[in-house]
């Protein structure tokens, strides 16, 4: 049991953290460039309890840890914008959409900086420290390179649908009603269809671990880990 209350420990600190940064950066550029919405919702803050939702932010990453999944998944709770009180909507969306992500590599690169300072802690305290660290690399990279998938409403739709010519903007954007199907499709139901016709059709995946992994090894050695 303790080894559980251990794990949830260096778990759930970085997993709150790195999402409650995405959500509040996204309040934060829109109100910068315009849209008052989440503002007025008391959602541009950095204040975990305000993004925290019960079942995506602690329930579900809670239950994966207790069952030893292979993934440690969570969410908040989205923060509200109106694209359309943005002051340039095509443009602003892009760069309120980039914050998420921008936000999470940054805190990457903080987690990775702060393998320096493990020295000079307590032993016991240099390793829980330290795994807090590593989860808070991984999951971070892990949810900017996940959300900068080119699939509305993940971040990466919506950057695409900001730059990409109105043609194939408007298209694209109709996904949006649709884009967790597409997802869980993609990432779940393809895969599992693939391997009963003995294919390997877990393309996504594969790409995401190798995109994050390369980030990963890139942040590690720009801070002079490797």
């Amino acid at each position: 049991m303790n080894i559980t209350l251990y794990g949830i420990s260096v778990w759930i600190l970085p997993l709150i953290t790195a999402i409650t940064f995405h959500e509040a950066a996204h309040g934060f550029v829109a109100h910068h460039f315009g849209d008052n919405t989440a503002w007025e919702r008391g959602r541009v803050t950095f204040n975990p309890l305000k993004h925290i939702d019960p079942f995506g932010t602690i329930v579900m990453p809670a239950i994966l840890l207790l069952s030893h999944s292979p993934f440690l998944f969570g969410y908040a709770k989205p923060v509200p914008v109106n694209f359309r009180a943005l002051r340039n909507p095509r443009i602003d969306m892009v760069w309120v959409a980039l914050a998420g992500p921008g936000i999470n590599i940054a805190l990457a690169l903080v987690a990775a900086l702060a393998f320096h300072v493990l020295n000079y802690l307590p032993a016991d305290a240099a390793q829980w420290v330290a795994d807090n660290l590593k989860n808070a690399l991984v999951i971070n990279v892990v949810l900017a390179i996940f959300n900068m998938l080119p699939i509305p409403p993940l971040d990466g739709g919506r950057v695409a649908v900001g730059l990409l010519p109105r043609v194939l903007a408007a298209p694209l954007a109709r996904l949006e009603p649709y884009g967790m199907l597409i997802l869980i499709g993609i990432l779940i139901l393809l895969p599992l269809a693939g391997s009963q016709l003995g294919l390997n059709l877990d393309v996504i995946s594969a790409i995401l671990r190798k995109s994050t992994g390369f980030v990963i090894q890139l942040l590690l050695m720009v801070t002079g880990n490797t």
